[in-house]
């Protein structure tokens, strides 16, 4: 087992054990490839749905400079290996809200990183 393989077991182990509390369900869409019609101004591209699971927290009041983070964007931090599509910039994550999580709230993928082991994604979300 590489580094990769034992994160992700760790980490799988501690979200359905010590953070099921916290682990959050999302599904992430954004439109798959097509052909723009110029003339009728429609698209014969797709909805593309994924899922995985992950843990949505605030950032740090000293991380808000209001120009690349701000108030109200949410981090979250996902396993790689359940996600079963690549998360990118501009897709639309649909993830329970932190206040009230029987209600789904869509946010904005707005960056996207990954540890150096390629175990999680972390990504910056904006309503």
């Amino acid at each position: 087992m590489g580094l990769r393989d034992d994160i992700q077991a760790d980490l799988a182990e501690a979200f359905d054990d010590d953070l099921a509390d916290a682990v959050s369900e999302f599904t992430g869409t954004y439109m798959g490839p097509g052909v723009w019609d110029p003339v009728s101004e429609t698209t014969t591209a797709q909805p593309v749905t994924y899922t995985g699971r992950g843990v949505l927290s605030r950032y740090e009041d000293s991380r808000i400079d209001n120009v690349n983070i701000l108030v109200g964007d949410l981090r979250l931090t996902a396993l790689a290996n359940e996600v079963t599509d690549t998360p990118d910039v501009g897709h639309k994550i649909t993830a329970p809200d932190l206040m009230d999580r029987s209600k789904q709230v869509a946010y904005l993928v707005k960056s996207v990183r990954s540890d150096p082991a390629s175990a999680t994604y972390r990504l910056q979300l904006r309503k």
